[in-house]
């Protein structure tokens, strides 16, 4: 087996970001009769702002994983990237995180799809896929918080790759409830 990780996760919006009303806001619903830009867009038409707040800060793209090279299944695992601080499901060295995990993937509108192990959850792969937000992602929800409310986060559900001592004890850590779509 072959072990990939992905420490994907862009930078959300501040608190205080969020706040200011001369700001576009990502989690303000769109003007009723409007519909929002992740419905009409496709992920390559859409500005870098709209596209990173698609993210729902969950984690679970930085989750260690092992690829079958046979049949290519995918086994997920409890174990989160060196640089994921497990609390607040945010990369720690985002900004230069090639440096620290030179096979980190960024996704891009041209990788989503090729991107099988991409949780079932995610935003990218749902709008990809044709499938819309879940009904606790925040640019529905309105809460930043309603992802750690459905049970999707990671917070508090990891362990650090950097606590192991060989790389395959990852599979001790295995977390086929991972696979799903997150309920809707």
């Amino acid at each position: 087996m072959e072990l990939t990780a992905a420490c994907w996760r862009p930078s959300l919006m501040s608190p205080k970001a969020l706040e200011n009303p001369f700001r576009e806001n990502p989690f303000r619903p769109s003007p009723p009769g409007d519909a929002p830009f992740w419905e009409t867009k496709t992920l390559a038409q859409m500005s870098a702002a709209e596209w990173e707040s698609l993210c729902d800060g969950c984690g679970r793209c930085c989750l260690i994983r092992f690829e079958d090279e046979e049949s290519g299944d995918i086994v997920p695992t409890r174990v989160a990237c060196k640089l994921l601080d497990g609390n607040t499901c945010q990369c720690t060295r985002y900004k230069h995180r090639k440096r620290y995990v030179p096979d980190c993937i960024k996704l891009t509108p041209k990788n989503v799809n090729e991107l099988k192990w991409m949780p079932l959850s995610c935003a990218y792969r749902r709008i990809n896929e044709g499938r819309g937000l879940a009904s606790w992602h925040p640019l529905i929800s309105g809460d930043p918080k309603s992802v750690e409310a459905a049970g999707i986060s990671m917070k508090g559900q990891t362990i650090s790759e950097a606590a192991l001592e060989h790389p395959d004890d990852a599979l001790e850590y295995q977390a086929y409830d991972l696979m799903g779509d997150g309920g809707d």
